[in-house]
């Protein structure tokens, strides 16, 4: 089982609404860009909006950045659109047969190494941001 996509998904419209930040960034023009339903785009930027990462106002089409792309992380994105909860990245199966030895031992051993990477996962995120990205995409523009 992968990451869910929301984390992506939501990468991808802070990026493209700080590259199309003089356009009208709908959920429609969002969902073009992702190839994916607008009802999903609404989901996930009520979830950016509620972290406080987006703006968005009522009858107005679009949404823009609510903080400067710097001040923004991949860690912050991954928190706003839930993707996992803490130290529950990684699920151990329940009810191991506690009369055998790997059985009774098996979550103690293992539970330290999952939530030690999940931790070195979250700090690679913490490290990059939003602008960092959208460089990567700008440098990356055929057009240029």
């Amino acid at each position: 089982m992968s990451i869910s996509s929301r984390f992506a998904v939501g990468v991808h419209i802070l990026s493209l609404i700080e590259v199309n930040k003089d356009g009208v960034n709908s959920s429609e023009f969002l969902a073009g860009s992702i190839n994916t339903n607008p009802a999903l785009i609404r989901k996930i930027i009520g979830m950016l909006k509620k972290a406080g990462l987006v703006e968005v106002h009522p009858g107005i089409a679009g949404s823009k950045l609510a903080r400067n792309l710097s001040e923004i992380t991949l860690l912050d994105v991954y928190k706003a659109v839930n993707v996992v909860q803490d130290n529950e990245l990684f699920s151990v199966h329940d009810n191991p047969n506690p009369n055998c030895l790997v059985g009774n031992n098996i979550q103690g051993a293992i539970l330290p190494v999952l939530s030690a990477a999940q931790l070195a996962m979250e700090k690679v995120l913490e490290n990059v941001t939003i602008e960092d990205i959208v460089q990567d995409i700008l440098n990356k523009d055929p057009l240029k």
